[in-house]
Parts: structure tokens; sequence; C-alpha cells
């Protein structure tokens, strides 16, 4: 394909949110507002996960043109992307055609709610990047997440405040008491009732403790925190946790019987 071609390639195919630096040296949003992004958050990750990932699967939650599924699939894993976006899906086949990773990348159309139908331990490693603030129901997503039984997630969100978490023990709360949860560093989220940057899909801005706090409820341990409002973690306190394996199982059947509901 000529230069120009790809440039009325690229063009057609915008707006885009990824900028993905393609073997042309072509640039998908080079002029991003948030600079070369998401290759700015990339970098901040990357030290964490193993720089050789043969053999391993990959769930790219909410991949948008698939910028992170490259990356990965780079590193020789064998990646699903999933998102909602029909424009981001023609995206990012369209630049698994030109970065030569289509035998190792799939994109599928579908929303974190349907992760419950994928088979457990089916992936070694979920991506779970910018999508839980977008979520109506974010907690029933954590807990279908881990359900799927993976190695490693890597979560980020949009937050709020500060990263002070209150040294108040959850086990102490009761009616008299209730007003310490108010206090700076309780495990909170903001809901937003319209919209948050005039986007009508942004629902709750948690804090950083409220972040910690529903991802050790949904079963992972933070393990790193390769920058801000990033989260790596495993799945390895679940184990000593029997009464996640209800709440996860509550999760399934919660989105199989809306899903029934919708046929």
């Amino acid at each position: 394909m000529s230069q120009s071609a790809l440039t009325t390639e690229i063009d057609r195919l915008g707006p885009w949110f990824h900028n993905i630096h393609l073997p042309s040296g072509h640039q998908t949003a080079p002029d991003h507002f948030f600079g070369d992004f998401p290759m700015t958050k990339w970098r901040q990750i990357a030290p964490f996960l193993p720089k050789d990932l043969s053999g391993k699967t990959v769930l790219d939650i909410g991949c948008n043109a698939g910028f992170y599924s490259f990356e990965l699939a780079a590193r020789g894993a064998d990646v699903l992307g999933i998102d909602m976006d029909d424009r981001y899906l023609e995206q990012a086949r369209w630049v698994a055609q030109r970065k030569q990773l289509s035998d190792c990348t799939r994109f599928k159309k579908a929303s974190v709610y349907e992760v419950g139908n994928l088979d457990a331990g089916q992936f070694d490693i979920v991506l779970f990047m910018g999508v839980f603030y977008h979520l109506r129901h974010p907690l029933l997503a954590l807990d279908l997440i881990q359900s799927l039984e993976p190695e490693l997630l890597v979560f980020q969100t949009l937050t709020h405040g500060d990263e002070v978490v209150s040294p108040f023990s959850w086990t102490e709360t009761n009616f008299q008491t209730r007003d310490r949860l108010g206090e700076r560093g309780w495990p909170s989220m903001a809901f937003i009732e319209t919209t948050f940057a005039g986007d009508p899909t942004n629902w709750w801005v948690p804090n950083h403790a409220g972040v910690e706090a529903m991802l050790r409820s949904a079963g992972f341990t933070v393990t790193a925190r390769p920058g801000h409002e990033i989260y790596v973690c495993n799945a390895a306190e679940a184990a000593s946790r029997p009464y996640l394996d209800e709440a996860h199982q509550d999760a399934r059947s919660i989105m199989s019987n809306a899903q029934g509901s919708q046929r």
C-alpha cells in the first residue's frame, strides 16, 4: 500500500483513540491530546510483564484499537481483544494486518459482562485498562474477571483524591461509628449521575483506597503499582476466601439470566 493510500485509510478509519506506530512509520493519532498515548502507559506497565510470553494467552478487555494487544502479541502471546465499539474493532483488525499479527490476535465484539461465558483458566493474563469507570455494575465485572482464574490482572481506572488509606478497620464499623465512613482514605466511589468530561458512559470514579478494597474483595492481590492509577494483581488470595466462589457463581448466574432475557 502506498504512503498516500495508508494515510487515506487511517483517516477513513478515524477518529482514533490509540496512537499506534505502524511499520510504515505512520502514526494513527500523532496529535493525541494525551501525547503518545497509550505508549506512555505501556512504558510503565511493560517492565512488570514477562518479556517472553510464548505459550501464554491474554484477554484484553476494552481493547480499543488494540495497542496493548499488539504489544503483548509481539512478546509471543496469543491475544483475544474484546470491545463493544465496531469502529475500534475495525481499526484493530486493520492494524493487525499492517503489523502482520493477525495469526496471534483476535478481536471480538463483546462486553466485560460476557467474559463469564469464557472458560476458567483459559487466560493467563487479563488486561482491564480504562474500562472500570464506564461500567454501571463495576464490582460484578471484577467478580466475572476473577472467575476466569487468570494468573495476572493489569488494572487501570480513573480515580479521584489522594492515595491515603484510612487505618480505621472495617471490622470496627457499626451503626454508632458510621460517620467514620466519610473520613479521608475510606474506600469510596463517587457516582456520576449524568456526564463526566462530556461522556455519559462515565458512571463511577473511585478513590485509591476504594480501588484496592474492591480488587481485594473480588479476590485479587495487588502486587505492584507501575504508575498512577495502575495496579498489577494476582489471584493468589482467592483460594483462602471460600465465599468468593459463591460470589463468582452469583455473578455468572446474574449475567446468564440477563442474557437469556434478552433473547
